[in-house]
């Protein structure tokens, strides 16, 4: 009868440091989730910042005004437009090649 109750009273211990195991290790997962959910939301909120300044950067008026301080361009009118033609470019080639001596 001794040894039957000192194997239940060791199982029954067993058991108890096994469940103090898996709640200390459940505890420490979800805490562990919370700062990778918490992280998540931070990240979002960074790439909407992101988002935001990128398309803030990429407007229209302030690529014309980095093209014309920082580039130095100007707008196109048709006095200072080139056109170039198929034939006058061929024409106007130098001679490539064996022929050309």
């Amino acid at each position: 009868m001794i040894r039957l109750n000192l194997v239940l009273l060791l199982a029954v211990l067993a058991s108890a440091f096994y469940l103090v195991h898996t709640q200390y290790e459940s505890r420490r997962l979800y805490a562990a989730l919370d700062r990778a959910q918490a992280q998540g939301k931070r990240l979002d909120a960074d790439h909407e910042q992101l988002v935001v300044q990128r398309r803030a950067q990429a407007t229209p008026a302030r690529v014309q005004q980095l093209a014309t301080r920082q580039l130095q361009m100007r707008p196109v009118t048709p006095g200072i437009t080139q056109y170039v033609s198929e034939r006058s470019s061929a024409a106007g080639a130098p001679a490539t090649g064996e022929g050309a001596r």
